[in-house]
C-alpha cells in the first residue's frame, strides 16, 4: 500500500525526520569542499580567488539544488516517488518502453552505487581528520579509526536502523544549526565575504583563470553531491517536507559556514589542514569532532539505505537477480536490509580508505559519477516537461538546457579525475550495469524459448481429458512468466505425476512502471474453464509480492479455490546454450546462468509456504 504523504499539521515534524534522511550527504559537504577546491586555487589563494570560489560554490547550491532539484525535478514524480530510476520509469516503461531512456536510467543507476561506495570513506575520514588539530599526536591513528567506524557502520545493517533512526533527524538539526553558527562567527569576523553573493566574482574567476579555473569546477561539485538524494528520497516523505527542511534549515546552514570558512581564510587562515574545523573554538574542537563524525554516519546510514532500495527497485523491475531481502522494520516499508549488497559495498569502501587514505586524496576521485548521474537527470527532466508537465519545446528546452549546460561543464572537469582514481566509481558502475544488461537480456531470452512451445490452455485441458488424466482433490497453482498458454510446468507436472488437481490456478505476476498499484486493481481473475482460472497479480516497483496473501483475496473474485489444499508449482530452470548458435552469446549466457543459480529461489522471493512447494526442473536452451 502507498505511503500516505503527511498532513499539513506534520509537515514540520516530517521536515525535522528528513534532515537525518535525505540531507546527510550534502550536509557533511563543508567538512571537505571549500578546502578541497581552494587547493586546485594554489597554495596561498589570493582574496579574489576565494571570493571567486566561494561566489561558485553559493550559486552552485542555488542552481543545482534549489533551482533544479527542489524546484523543477520534486515537481515531476511517478505516482509519489523520484529519483532517476522512478523518472525512467514514469517515460520510458509507460511509454512504449523507449530503450535508449531506459538505457540512460539505468547507466544513471548504476553510477549512484559508484560513488556510494566512497561516500562513507570520504566522509567518516573527513571527520575524524579533525583529531589532527585537535590532539596532533592521534595523526597516526585517524586511518586505523575511520577504517573501524566503517566496517561498525555495516555490521549494524542487518539489524535494520529503526531503533536509532528516530534519532537521526535530532542529530543532524543539531549539525546544521552548529556548523550554521560557527559559519555566522566567520563572517562577522570578516563581513567582507559577503561580496561573493555576487556572482559576476565566480564568472570572473572562472574565465579569467583559463585551465586552472577549469579545474576548479571539479572541487565546486562537491557541494552538491547529495542533491540526487533529495529527489530520489522524495517517496520517503514527500516534497512539501523536503523543501520546507531545504529552505529553513539546510540551505541558510550551507551557505553560512562555507562563507565563515571563506572568511577565515581572508583573514589568513592557513588551508594546509582542515578549514571546516578552524571555525571552532579550542575548548568546544573535540565535541565537534564527535558531532562531525556522528553526522557522516548518518550521512553513510543514508547512502547504504538508498542502495538497498535501489536495488529492490531495480529487481522489481527485471533488471537484476532477485536477491534476499530481509524487512527490518515494520514501521517503514524503507526499512530493508540487502545482504549482497551491504557487504560488497563495506569491501569497496573500506578498500578505498585503505587505498587513498585521506580525504584530500579520495576528494580526487570523488563527483565524477554523481556528475554524470546529474547529466542523465537533466536529460531526463527535459523529456519529463514536455511529456508529463506539458511545457513547450522553448520553455523546456531553455530550463533543462540551462542545466544540461551546468552538468556536462561540471562532468567535464571531473573527467580530468578519471587518472586520479576517479576509475574507481566507473569501474564499478560499470560493473552494475554489465550485471543489468546481461539479467535483463537472459530473462527475455528464457521468455522468448519459452513461448515458443506455448500450447492455450483449454487445447490441453481437452489432451488430457481425452487421455483420461485423473483429476485428483485440491487446489495447484502455478508460476507462471507467460499471459497466455500453458505454463511448462504445469505440462511437466502432468507428464511426470499423470495427474492434475481439480482445481487449476495459473497465476502470473507483473511489475508495473509506477512505484505502488492499487488494491483494487492488483489482481484480475477469468475463468477458461471448468474449475481453470488464469489470473495476472499486479505489483508496482516498490512493492514486494504476498502470494498466500494474495489468494485469499480470490473468492470475492468468483473464484473457488480450496485455500486449505493448496500447492505451488514453480519451475527450476538450468540455463544451457542453444546447439544452433542463436540467442545470446556463450560469455553472457555463462554469466546469466550463473546469476541464475545464485538468485533467491522464487518461493522465497514470493514468500510461498516452504511445504506447499513442487518445484519442476527444466532446461532451457538460450
Amino acid at each position: 500500500m502507498k505511503p500516505q504523504a503527511p498532513t499539513s499539521g506534520r509537515v514540520a515534524l516530517s521536515g525535522v525526520a528528513a534532515l537525518g534522511i535525505v540531507f546527510g550527504d550534502i550536509g557533511t559537504s563543508p567538512l571537505y569542499t571549500l578546502k578541497t577546491v581552494l587547493d586546485l586555487t594554489g597554495s596561498h589563494p589570493s582574496p579574489q580567488a576565494v571570493l571567486g570560489v566561494l561566489s561558485l560554490v553559493l550559486w552552485t547550491l542555488v542552481i543545482v539544488t534549489s533551482v533544479k532539484y527542489v524546484a523543477v525535478a520534486m515537481s515531476i514524480d511517478n505516482d509519489g516517488e523520484g529519483g532517476i530510476v522512478a523518472l525512467m520509469s514514469l517515460l520510458a516503461l509507460r511509454k512504449h518502453r523507449r530503450p535508449a531512456i531506459i538505457a540512460v536510467g539505468l547507466f544513471g543507476a548504476a553510477l549512484i552505487y559508484g560513488d556510494g561506495a566512497i561516500t562513507p570513506a570520504i566522509s567518516v575520514l573527513s571527520a575524524l581528520e579533525g583529531l589532527n588539530i585537535a590532539l596532533p599526536s592521534l595523526h597516526p591513528y585517524v586511518l586505523p579509526a575511520a577504517v573501524v567506524v566503517l566496517i561498525a557502520l555495516f555490521a549494524i545493517q542487518p539489524m535494520g536502523t529503526a531503533r536509532i533512526a528516530s534519532a537521526f533527524g535530532p542529530i543532524m538539526g543539531l549539525w546544521f544549526l552548529s556548523i550554521g553558527v560557527l559559519g555566522a562567527w566567520g563572517v562577522l569576523q570578516h563581513p567582507a565575504v559577503l561580496a561573493a553573493i555576487n556572482p559576476v566574482l565566480g564568472l570572473r574567476y572562472l574565465f579569467t583563470h583559463g585551465y586552472a579555473g577549469f579545474l576548479v569546477l571539479g572541487g565546486v561539485f562537491l557541494c552538491v553531491t547529495g542533491a540526487e538524494a533529495l529527489y530520489a528520497d522524495m517517496g520517503h516523505f514527500g516534497p512539501r517536507p523536503i523543501r520546507l527542511a531545504w529552505s529553513a534549515v539546510v540551505f541558510p546552514s550551507l551557505l553560512l559556514n562555507y562563507a565563515g570558512q571563506a572568511a577565515l581564510v581572508l583573514g589568513g587562515a592557513p588551508t594546509s589542514d582542515n578549514i571546516f574545523f578552524r571555525l571552532c573554538p579550542q575548548p568546544l574542537l573535540i565535541p565537534l569532532i564527535g558531532l562531525a563524525t556522528a553526522a557522516t554516519i548518518i550521512a553513510s546510514q543514508s547512502i547504504v539505505t538508498g542502495a538497498f532500495s535501489m536495488t529492490r527497485q531495480a529487481i522489481q523491475l527485471g533488471w537484476l537477480p532477485r536477491l534476499m531481502i530481509k524487512q527490518t522494520s515494520a514501521q517503514g516499508y524503507g526499512q530493508i536490509y540487502v545482504g549482497a549488497v551491504n557487504w560488497i559495498l563495506m569491501l569497496v569502501t573500506v578498500g578505498l580508505a585503505l587505498s587513498f587514505r585521506t580525504s584530500d586524496h579520495l576528494a580526487a576521485a570523488y563527483g565524477i559519477a554523481v556528475s554524470f548521474t546529474m547529466l542523465m537527470t537533466s536529460a531526463l527532466i527535459f523529456i519529463a516537461l514536455r511529456e508529463v508537465r506539458g511545457w513547450s519545446l522553448l520553455a523546456s528546452g531553455a530550463v533543462a538546457g540551462g542545466f544540461l549546460c551546468i552538468d556536462a561543464a561540471f562532468l567535464a572537469a571531473n573527467l580530468t579525475k578519471v587518472l586520479q582514481g576517479g576509475y574507481v566509481p566507473l569501474l564499478l558502475a560499470s560493473c552494475v550495469y554489465g550485471v543489468m544488461l546481461i539479467w535483463h537480456r537472459g530473462t527475455a531470452a528464457v521468455s522468448a524459448a519459452i513461448s515458443e512451445t506455448l500450447v492455450p490452455i483449454p487445447d490441453f485441458l481437452a489432451a488430457i481429458a481425452a487421455r483420461q488424466v485423473p483429476r485428483v482433490p485440491g487446489t495447484a497453482v502455478f508460476l507462471t512468466r507467460t499471459l497466455n498458454g500453458t505454463p511448462p510446468v504445469m505440462k511437466w507436472h502432468v507428464k511426470k505425476n499423470r495427474a492434475l488437481h481439480e482445481k487449476v490456478f495459473v497465476l502470473a505476476i507483473v511489475t508495473e512502471s509506477i512505484p505502488w498499484v492499487q488494491d483494487t486493481g492488483r489482481l484480475t481473475v477469468k475463468e477458461i474453464a471448468p474449475s481453470c482460472w488464469r489470473a495476472v497479480a499486479r505489483y508496482g516497483f516498490m512493492e514486494r509480492p504476498d502470494i498466500p496473501a494474495l489468494l485469499e483475496r480470490t473468492p470475492e473474485l468468483g473464484c473457488a479455490l480450496q485455500l486449505d489444499d493448496v500447492t505451488y508449482y514453480v519451475g527450476h530452470e538450468t540455463i544451457v546454450h542453444r546447439e544452433d548458435g542463436g540467442g545470446l552469446a556463450a560469455w553472457e549466457e555463462a554469466l546469466y546462468s550463473a546469476m541464475v543459480r545464485n538468485a533467491v529461489h522464487v518461493s522465497d522471493f514470493f514468500r510461498l509456504p516452504s511445504d506447499s512447494v513442487v518445484e519442476m526442473g527444466r532446461q532451457i536452451p538460450i
